[in-house]
């Protein structure tokens, strides 16, 4: 007898599900030194999407560093494999057909390049965040800045482990100059154009 549900005999892909949530998904990766407002921003533009009817998933450095980043620490080889494994699981959100909102410091071209190559360089939307470092440490809720400087945090980046500017982000902004409703705003400008859903 025919199978009378044949959808049952396929792998539903990428596009059978933007279809479903009307959208197409991407990766928003957010790099800046800590406290350039990375995760400030991921949480309003997360929000804002929620709002008008996106599927979205945010990943940062402190969700999946209690989970399944929990065994890694700071050397330079677990940093890259932080990374590594982030990039690697915001693709399985992606192929689900999400936006998937990524908050590391990606302090590095080289591990940037590395969660490019994983995502897919078409898929992968980079955003920098950018502010002086001054100010970065002004906002130093957490106290990092001053535990680095007082030699409790070896390797901190932006003081004795180098950050790498992004020279070819889809976008920067500067949180030090303008509010956090413009500088949204600037990242979804363009944004929007990726993830809006058409049938072609």
């Amino acid at each position: 007898m025919e199978n009378i549900h044949p959808i049952f005999d396929t792998i539903l892909n990428r596009r059978d599900k933007e279809k479903l949530l009307r959208q197409h998904s991407i990766v928003v990766w957010m790099v800046g030194l800590s406290g350039s407002g990375k995760s400030t921003l991921a949480r309003a533009m997360e929000n804002r999407l929620y709002a008008e009817g996106y599927m979205t998933q945010l990943l940062d450095g402190d969700n999946l560093r209690t989970g399944i980043n929990n065994n890694l620490g700071f050397s330079e080889e677990d940093r890259t494999e932080n990374i590594r494994r982030s990039a690697e699981t915001a693709k399985l959100f992606m192929n689900a057909g999400i936006i998937t909102i990524c908050s590391f410091i990606s302090p590095t071209r080289e591990v940037r390049a590395l969660a490019k190559s994983i995502i897919g360089e078409k898929d992968y939307f980079e955003v920098y965040v950018n502010a002086p470092i001054e100010v970065c440490e002004s906002r130093d809720v957490k106290g990092l800045y001053r535990k680095a400087r007082n030699g409790e945090i070896k390797n901190f980046t932006g003081l004795d482990a180098p950050f790498e500017a992004p020279e070819h982000a889809n976008v920067e902004v500067r949180t030090d100059l303008y509010p956090l409703e413009d500088c949204l705003e600037q990242i979804l400008r363009p944004l929007y154009e990726k993830i809006k859903f058409s049938n072609t």
